[in-house]
């Protein structure tokens, strides 16, 4: 461990100790069960600014751990991280330990670092916590500071009542997860210090909980898979020359063809243990045509008259297949010149089990043009495999959820995204995306303008999870 680390550690609680004696000092919680401590606890850390260009991962994290230290952590119970080189995207590993050393810890991983967010564009200041018309307004207040502050608060709230688990808790709040190249804190964790978070299994963000267009509940997934994050880069290239003497061989041109025959470019529909079941469970709920077809590709996946009606929704269509989009082009030097240099990015999310390679081949013959090159964009992204969604894993949640959210159905699901639970599973610790968050049909437009999180479904997410990681760690 870098020393600059183990000196951050020694003095995390004078760094944080303006913050312990506020938390520790607050008003009186007369509400039963800590409810304004947390809502303290939130507002602290949605208000720090966690973004790569401008924000402070590791003040947050100190932040966090000067919390737990007032609610009675120990020093060696505590270790907030960084390297030199990032000395702003640290992160924190706490943990309560458990009374039964053959049991292995449960771990409880969220991101804290957030997607940029520019004050002129936003109705309210991005970085205050706005309460208003029953939500709570901020860049991270759902994505994902509502986890971590939910799993930071069970964890003060079980030391404060005595509680001791028979599994060990471990707790991983990181940085890196919004930022493709940054210091990845879970990666760091997985790969250079296991030890520290090692775990039968993690439970991380995902397995999207949506509302209706009414507020109701619709159902609660479970993430027991996702996809694999790919950029591809595209390239031409030509001698160019001046502008007035135009020839047919165009880099613009070539570059605009491949990019065409990306966009036509559909992966053959697959299906595993998880989207089958999702399939299959969700028929019902979906109903009329888009139920019918869902039952015919659970049954058969190459029904292509279900294909056809389930590829029509965008979000069916991509929990069928990997899917390759275009989001990035540069081209040109001058507007008096024949391009020389034409370069595209196109971002893949690959289903589990497929090869990055096979997926670079796939684009390659589909543009069909050897002057246009077709490379694995670095970082090239972790294969990592389905991890088995067991009854003990399950159980839980469905119990948990028939009391916190009667009546509402929980599937198993693949994220379409990707989180940093695949440094996890890819490291031998099976992660679940557990949200209990329940969005709106817009899920908050979390990365957009004026992310928001209903406070019922952030509050309602709170009870979930402190009753959900008891039951976890007394197995």
């Amino acid at each position: 461990m870098p020393i600059t680390a183990l000196l951050r550690i020694a003095l995390v609680c004078l760094a944080g100790a303006s913050t312990a004696a506020s938390a520790a000092n607050a008003a009186p919680d007369r509400s039963g069960d800590g409810e304004a401590a947390f809502r303290e606890l939130y507002k602290e850390l949605v208000e720090t600014n966690t973004t790569l260009s401008s924000g402070n991962c590791t003040l947050a994290a100190e932040r966090m751990a000067a919390r737990l230290k007032a609610a009675g952590y120990r020093d060696e119970e505590l270790r907030v991280f960084f390297v030199p080189e990032h000395p702003k995207e640290g992160g924190l590993v706490a943990e309560l330990k458990g009374s039964d050393a053959r049991r292995r810890p449960v771990l409880l991983l969220a991101h804290i670092d957030v997607v940029e967010a520019k004050r002129a564009d936003w109705v309210r200041d991005p970085f205050t916590l706005i309460e208003e018309d029953g939500y709570f307004y901020g860049r991270g207040a759902a994505d994902d500071k509502a986890m971590a502050a939910v799993f930071t608060d069970l964890l003060i709230r079980y030391r404060q009542e005595g509680y001791r688990p028979k599994r060990t808790i471990r707790l991983a709040l990181t940085c890196g997860e919004e930022t493709s190249g940054a210091f990845n804190g879970a990666s760091y964790l997985a790969t250079q210090h296991k030890e520290w978070i090692d775990a039968e299994f993690a439970v991380n963000e995902g397995g999207p909980a949506t509302l209706d267009a009414q507020g109701r509940h619709q159902i609660f997934g479970v993430e027991a898979a996702e996809k694999v994050y790919q950029d591809f880069a595209l390239e031409t290239t030509n001698p160019g020359g001046h502008s007035s003497i135009p020839v047919p061989d165009n880099a613009i041109y070539r570059m605009a063809a491949a990019l065409q025959r990306v966009a036509a470019l559909d992966f053959p529909v697959q299906l595993n243990e998880v989207t089958r079941g999702f399939l299959t469970r969700m028929a019902p709920i979906a109903g009329g045509e888009t139920g019918a077809a869902m039952r015919a590709i659970a049954r058969d996946p190459a029904d292509l008259q279900a294909i056809a009606t389930l590829s029509r929704d965008r979000r069916w269509n991509a929990t069928l297949r990997t899917t390759c989009i275009a989001t990035l082009i540069d081209g040109g030097h001058a507007p008096n010149a024949l391009p020389q240099r034409v370069r595209a990015n196109v971002n893949c999310r690959i289903f589990p089990g497929v090869p990055v390679d096979a997926v670079r081949e796939a684009l390659t013959a589909a543009i069909g043009d050897p002057a246009v090159s077709v490379t694995i964009a670095e970082p090239r992204s972790i294969a990592t495999p389905v991890p088995t969604l067991s009854a003990a894993i399950l159980g839980p949640v469905e119990q948990v959820a028939a009391e916190v959210f009667p009546g509402v159905p929980v599937l198993p699901m693949m994220t379409t995204g990707a989180t940093d639970g695949i440094y996890l599973t890819a490291a031998g610790i099976p992660t679940y995306g557990i949200s209990a968050m329940f969005s709106d049909p817009d899920y908050g437009n979390v990365h957009g303008l004026n992310e928001r999180i209903r406070v019922r479904s952030l509050l309602d997410g709170r009870r979930f999870h402190y009753r959900l990681i008891k039951l976890y760690s007394g197995q």
